[in-house]
């Protein structure tokens, strides 16, 4: 079995984590957050249904329509234990 975390899957719980910390009140874009993970659309989008289903993301739409994403309290959660024990993403795989 591979113990590893998905470079992708944590890029983007890097992003969503910084999110929540930066403006907490507030969803990010997906735009936004494939620009900043460094992710296509495609995979973001994917991961996205992944943390979604789990209860790690919640999925709002805007004015325009377009989805954006905040991390659950469980999500952050999460992320707070990731990266309090040092979990961070290679840049040469993400």
């Amino acid at each position: 079995m591979n113990d590893e975390i998905d470079p992708a899957l944590i890029a983007i719980l890097t992003q969503l984590w910084r999110a929540a910390e930066e403006s907490p009140a507030r969803a990010w874009s997906l735009a936004k957050l494939s620009k900043q993970s460094g992710l296509p659309m495609s995979s973001l989008r994917r991961q996205l249904t992944a943390l979604s289903d789990t209860g790690l993301l919640d999925t709002t739409p805007s004015d325009a329509g377009v989805p954006a994403v905040a991390l659950t309290d469980a999500g952050k959660n999460l992320c707070a234990q990731l990266f309090a024990q040092g979990v961070e993403p290679d840049p040469g795989e993400a």
